[in-house]
């Protein structure tokens, strides 16, 4: 009996896609190094970081923790010349990214039927992010003041997807079993890789990632649209 619902976030309840984090969010973050590296070079590395964080198999670091064992030696920096400067940018340049944005009316809509049916939710967003950056992120669809079960950060998850760990450690967390959630996203290989788990799937097909990595069939296929129809026919 599925208790629990797990989304994806980006490309599935918020709308964007690659675009933004390359004509968008890297470009204005890389703009703000631009006097001591070049943008260009400053992207590849913290794209490079963000794979070794991708990578991990080490429990004992959380993703925060591999990010900034690897980033400054790459960029030639030390952390505390480089965080202030990106709190700076998620605290000011990020948050106008938002503006850039197409509307996603359903998105909060879905959410509350699906609080509204006792189900509870997880933003099961890949944790590259810190928390505060994901909140806002969910501001921009609406949605940040709900009462979550949990939003996966960089600072307080040890895996990445499509990391079968990353699932594994959201179930421990919750204290849950893979039978009683189900995973609601927009990537193939990030999202139905939960399955191998015995966690229930949707792949949502509006935004629709698949890289021809993983052979699996979801439990459900939708549009964003129809989900709430397969959310209200879901028995608790």
């Amino acid at each position: 009996m599925i208790k629990h619902l797990l989304f994806d976030l980006d490309g599935t309840l918020l709308p964007i896609d690659l675009d933004f984090f390359f004509q968008d969010y890297l470009s204005t973050l890389s703009e703000k190094f631009s006097q001591s590296i070049p943008k260009k070079e400053f992207m590849e590395k913290l794209l490079a970081s963000t794979m070794v964080m991708v990578k991990n198999k080490n429990s004992n670091l959380t993703n925060e923790d591999v990010f900034w064992n690897d980033f400054p030696d790459r960029i030639g920096f030390p952390r505390s010349a480089l965080e202030p400067v990106i709190l700076s940018f998620y605290h000011h340049e990020y948050r106008e990214l938002g503006s850039n944005l197409p509307p996603a009316p359903l998105a909060r809509k879905t959410l509350e039927l699906a609080l509204k049916k006792g189900f509870n939710i997880t933003i099961a967003t890949n944790p590259i992010f810190p928390k505060f950056a994901l909140i806002e992120r969910l501001s921009w669809i609406n949605c940040h003041d709900l009462p979550f079960q949990m939003v996966t950060a960089m600072e307080d998850m040890h895996f990445c997807k499509p990391n079968p760990e990353y699932y594994h450690e959201i179930l421990e967390l919750l204290s849950v079993k893979g039978e009683e959630c189900l995973m609601i996203g927009n990537d193939v290989e990030e999202d139905l890789i939960a399955s191998h788990l015995g966690i229930k799937t949707c792949l949502v097909t509006d935004r629709l990632i698949n890289r021809g990595k993983l052979k699996v069939e979801p439990d459900y296929t939708c549009s964003f649209a129809e989900l709430n129809q397969i959310i209200q026919d879901l028995n608790l």
